[in-house]
């Protein structure tokens, strides 16, 4: 009786162990478990140009990559709370996206904010990096 009593606890924790793991794969963006389409793979934004503390000219152009975004139309950037209309370029399997800064914008510093939106949350990113915008001349 202790034999199967043991037995039978052992195979609840083994289920119960495997459940656990499949639920928490599906949160880091694996490839199995999860089930019901949850699955997701958060955006990456790199390659900031110009580099993060560099000085600028007042309306200069910048740029990053985008990589795991389905569309471009969840792109978004803002500079100092203003929206910045950007252009992308799908460079399989990145988009490249360009802007420019605000021309409203000269002797500041800035930060280049950028939001990728989804439908869940967890596959949602938002990162940046600031700049110094020179004096018009």
């Amino acid at each position: 009786m202790k034999n199967k009593f043991l037995s039978i606890l052992f195979l609840l924790v083994a289920v119960n162990t495997g459940n656990a793991a499949e639920h928490h794969s599906g949160h880091v963006g694996g490839n199995g478990g999860g089930g019901g389409g949850g699955d997701c793979i958060k955006p990456h934004l790199s390659k900031f140009i110009p580099a993060h503390l560099a000085t600028v000219v007042p309306e200069a152009e910048f740029s990053f990559i985008a990589l795991n975004v389905n569309k471009p139309e969840q792109i978004s950037v803002m500079v100092k709370n203003i929206p910045v209309e950007i252009t992308t370029e799908y460079k399989a399997p990145f988009y490249l996206v360009k802007g420019k800064l605000p021309a409203t914008l000269s002797n500041t510093f800035a930060r280049i904010n950028i939001k990728v939106i989804a439908k869940s949350s967890h596959c949602e990113a938002e990162t940046g990096w600031l700049v110094k915008i020179a004096e018009k001349q």
